[in-house]
């Protein structure tokens, strides 16, 4: 026991200095990991927002274009209607009206005619025809916001399919001078205006631009899909129209379809705004390529430094345990086991010293080997030794705390040191290990020891040495009156007590 004892703390410094170094860097490469991460994250940043600047300015480029586009067809729109309130119209002939009414007209190849429909939703101008055919649009949903709220202003329909093609419809109200309702002037702008726009732009497969009305109804998507074109996204549960502000930037899947994009919003104020996508694989490639680059290098780094640690680690526990096995050799008897003489001189100082602090009595036991010359002689040397050995492990036996130290003193002479034990308790330690010695011999070579006890509780002033003269005068009158026997010696006039 209290050799194992002596183990553990011979080998516990070297345990704390190898733990340290595995510690050390396994959290030097947790931080170079960290400050890897975080760079690397910082440029994921950066990529974001260098790629965030192409969809951004083409989202405005498309709404710019839009925009102008809108507002010069809205421009027709609203001149179409004021001149509706001429007095004169009703008198002139159809063409001198159709020139009245369309002479500001925008005319191009992506614009629809513009019609005027009366109050019951009846057309009566288009300015395609003199003689335009019967029509009614009172049921459409553009008439009908019009007729029922006169400050609707300019009104861009959904898509629908308007005079045989695929558009949006523009269209003003026609109000009196007192603010009654007249009719609609409406026009359309067809989708070959959009697909045409859309064509000009270098844009990858897998880019998006959609073009919503203020609503989140969709008006027009790249790529092109009827299925998608008219859905409002604001009644889409799965999509919350914060994600996606004016002006703003949203990563992630988008509410039409499943590819994780880049989306950007135009900032402008018009009657419809456009949202420019692109893939997060065509945004963070490059970027994922350097992160493989990088993270590759940084595990092959730590792998090196941990392999290294646990290489170095090994070495010093090593080291630890050949140290640990000198100091056994130096501190040992090779015979018996148990202590020399110059590590029971170390201890014995360090433990008087305690005992001193702590005013803690001091036990110690010097143990001889009966009539050992005779025997030695009778038996021969190898026998001699073996009975060494013998009182060696009744010794061990007998002396199981942590803090006792049991060593060989010298020849057949034994010595062992009892912290905090008085003088009864040592002598009960003392009369175990005598009898265990009587009762290993056998009956041809019948040994005995002789033991002498002292405990005292150290004083300033005093020296060890004390404590082992006391001891030793103790067993020499064990031996003196008759051997095989324990005798305490009386401490301070160290008077003797068998």
């Amino acid at each position: 026991m209290l050799s194992g004892w002596r183990e553990v703390t011979a080998r516990r410094p070297w345990r704390i200095s190898a733990k340290l170094l595995i510690i050390s860097s396994v959290v030097t490469v947790i931080g170079f990991s960290t400050i890897c991460v975080n760079v690397m994250l910082d440029m994921r940043r950066g990529e974001e927002a260098l790629a965030r600047q192409t969809p951004e300015n083409l989202a405005t480029t498309i709404e710019s274009d839009v925009s102008r586009n809108i507002e010069i067809y809205d421009l027709s729109l609203k001149a179409v209607a004021n001149n509706m309130l001429l007095p004169e119209l009703a008198m002139v002939s159809k063409t001198v009206r159709h020139l009245i009414l369309f002479d500001h007209a925008t005319t191009a190849r992506h614009f629809g005619a513009i019609q005027v429909f009366d109050a019951e939703g009846r057309l009566t101008i288009d300015a395609s025809t003199l003689d335009p055919l019967p029509e009614s649009r009172s049921e459409e949903d553009y008439f009908r916001v019009h007729h029922d709220n006169p400050e609707a202003g300019l009104f861009i329909s959904r898509p629908m399919l308007f005079r045989g093609t695929y558009s949006i419809v523009l269209s003003r109200r026609i109000s009196d001078t007192d603010g009654g309702f007249l009719g609609v002037v409406a026009g359309s702008i067809r989708f070959s205006y959009f697909h045409e726009l859309f064509e000009r732009l270098s844009l990858d497969p897998e880019d998006t631009i959609t073009v919503l009305r203020r609503d989140r109804t969709i008006i027009m998507r790249r790529p092109f899909d009827l299925d998608v074109i008219g859905k409002n996204l604001g009644t889409r549960p799965d999509w919350k129209p914060e994600n996606l502000q004016v002006g703003g930037s949203f990563a992630g899947k988008g509410p039409v379809d499943a590819t994780p994009r880049l989306y950007v919003r135009s900032g402008g104020s018009s009657p419809l705004f456009v949202v420019a996508g692109k893939p997060l694989s065509a945004v963070f490639a490059l970027w994922q390529k350097e992160a493989y680059r990088i993270g590759a290098v940084v595990l092959a780094l730590a792998l090196f430094v941990l392999g290294s640690t646990l290489v170095l680690a090994r070495e010093i526990d090593r080291r630890a345990e050949a140290e640990r096995k000198l100091e056994e050799m130096a501190t040992t008897d090779a015979l018996t086991g148990l202590k020399n003489r110059r590590k029971f001189d170390a201890v014995i100082d360090v433990e008087w010293r305690r005992a001193m602090r702590q005013k803690t009595p001091v036990a110690l036991l010097m143990i001889d080997a009966d009539h050992f010359k005779a025997y030695n002689d009778t038996f021969g040397h190898q026998a001699g030794d073996q009975l060494l050995v013998g009182i060696a492990i009744c010794i061990s036996d007998s002396v199981s705390r942590a803090g006792d130290c049991a060593a060989r003193y010298g020849g057949e002479e034994f010595a062992v040191l009892l912290p905090n034990t008085s003088a009864t308790e040592a002598f009960g330690i003392a009369e175990a290990i005598r009898g265990k010695v009587q009762g290993w011999s056998d009956d041809a070579a019948t040994s005995t020891v002789s033991c002498g006890i002292a405990s005292l509780v150290p004083a300033a002033g005093m020296d060890w040495s004390i404590l082992v003269a006391a001891a030793d005068k103790a067993l020499y009158a064990a031996k003196a009156g008759g051997r095989n026997q324990s005798v305490v010696a009386s401490l301070p006039k160290l008077s003797l007590v068998a």
